[in-house]
């Protein structure tokens, strides 16, 4: 089995899969040409992996083929093409070649640039694959965002890609996380983007998304990713479309009954804002890359038992490597145009204010601050107690810098930076660093800090070296 590609380029990996004679199967591509079937043509070979090469780009034609479409540039378009594609492949040639190939179709549907359309382009590619002849197929999806300016190099950007993911779903499907970051071998990151992957079918029956969600921003692929409370990958441009987000940054190690709170404390002040419903609203808890590294490495036990702690509360979760705030309202502005809120306590707005994050920047903090408060964000803040005098901290209260006063009276006044109302003070000297302890020293009183689905989770899971009462660690 393959452990890299990287010494392979594009034509030696379309020729490959070429010169493997049990390799058959269908090019199915909408928008920005055929250029993914074009690099298997141009190799040589082809007439022994290509049953058939499709491109139904008027709508008629196209909803005839595959049904009609509310659009036709989604993943559910991309999988009725798989679907009609491989089945074809299945009618027509299971007697003749059926015990000997292995199967495949790729498709995409693309939205590039053009005369009429300006800027990066966007679409879905699926490949779905036997790994043996005759077994049942497996299936890879993503999404890309195509960042040249310009059609042409948009379409070179896509047959690369795309040869790339037909390669490595036959030849690295053994390491799901080095097939993705093999997508972009002949690319980078300034034209390429793949914010979104779904793995399926017998070849990837370890697999779990949510860790390939992170493997693409650990990789470098894109700047975020996002999965549901159930562990599906999903698109976060489609998650937040024509909605307004609300979002909680934390390392959620574990979730305490304070998180919990100021979650909720935001939703209720977030909905009684002018304009803000909650059938309209997408409540997001963020992890950054940061919180998720340790010593330059990446637990996967530790992430997934956070994700599962975040699906047990319903939560849609982001994985981003935004590291400051106003990267984050930037990336955030670009998904929708409705009204965005973070919550977040004491610390992590006296950290906003620290003028040493933002020496790369020309303008400084008040560059920050205008690219963070620039589309009427806003920020709710969870009071905390001062640790030598007892004292409640909140926004009203905080103290910055001297010469930072007279902005940050402007911002709260100005409703940028609001106090929320309702928090449960008695959660206040809960922290998760203590939990953790309380955990692993075997003092059930860990048991009244967290929510109870929490609680039942971590018995399960054995999380954060839990044992129980009577068992030996």
């Amino acid at each position: 089995m393959e452990t890299q590609s990287q010494s392979l380029n594009t034509h030696q990996k379309a020729l490959r899969v070429n010169l493997d004679s049990n390799k058959y199967g269908t090019f199915a591509e909408i928008g920005a040409g055929q250029e993914v079937a074009r690099w298997f043509f141009r190799v040589g070979g082809a007439s022994g992996t290509i049953a058939k090469t499709m491109s139904a780009y008027d709508m008629a034609f196209s909803d005839a083929i595959y049904g009609t479409a509310d659009r036709y540039v989604s993943r559910s378009r991309l999988v009725a093409m798989l679907d009609h594609e491989y089945r074809l492949l299945e009618e027509r040639l299971r007697n003749k070649r059926g015990e000997s190939s292995q199967f495949f179709v790729f498709a995409d549907t693309i939205a590039a640039s053009s005369y009429s359309r300006r800027g990066p382009g966007d679409g879905w590619l699926g490949v779905r694959c036997l790994m043996q002849p005759g077994a049942t197929p497996s299936e890879i999806i993503i999404h890309v965002r195509l960042l040249d300016k310009d059609n042409l190099r948009q379409q070179e950007a896509l047959g690369i890609l795309g040869v790339n993911l037909v390669y490595g779903a036959f030849y690295l499907h053994h390491d799901p996380g080095l097939l993705l970051g093999c997508l972009l071998d002949g690319l980078n990151e300034e034209r390429l983007e793949v914010d979104m992957s779904a793995f399926s079918g017998p070849a990837f029956g370890n697999v779990d998304n949510r860790l390939m969600s992170l493997q693409l921003v650990h990789r470098g692929l894109t700047g975020a990713a996002m999965f549901n409370a159930q562990g599906d990958a999903v698109r976060p441009a489609d998650v937040c479309y024509k909605k307004n987000v609300l979002v909680e940054r934390g390392s959620f190690r574990p979730i305490t009954k304070a998180t919990l709170d100021m979650f909720e404390c935001a939703q209720k002040t977030f909905f009684a804002e002018p304009g803000v419903r909650e059938d309209e609203t997408v409540a997001i808890a963020e992890l950054t890359l940061r919180e998720l590294l340790h010593k330059g490495e990446i637990d996967d036990k530790d992430f997934l038992d956070r994700a599962d702690m975040l699906g047990a509360l319903g939560a849609t979760v982001l994985i981003s490597r935004y590291g400051r705030y106003f990267r984050l309202a930037e990336y955030l502005s670009g998904l929708t145009k409705r009204r965005i809120a973070m919550v977040m306590g004491i610390p992590s707005l006296q950290e906003v204010f620290l003028e040493k994050y933002y020496e790369d920047l020309g303008g400084g903090i008040l560059e920050s601050l205008g690219r963070l408060f620039k589309n009427k964000l806003k920020l709710y803040i969870y009071p905390t107690r001062d640790d030598a005098t007892g004292d409640l901290i909140t926004a009203e209260t905080l103290q910055v810098e001297p010469h930072l006063q007279h902005l940050y009276a402007h911002l709260y006044e100005d409703h940028g930076i609001e106090d929320l109302r309702g928090c449960n003070l008695e959660y206040l000297p809960i922290f998760p660093a203590e939990v953790i302890e309380k955990i692993q020293s075997g003092d059930v009183s860990w048991q009244d800090m967290v929510p109870d689905q929490v609680v039942e989770l971590i018995k399960e899971r054995g999380m954060f070296s839990y044992s129980a009462p009577g068992t030996k660690k």
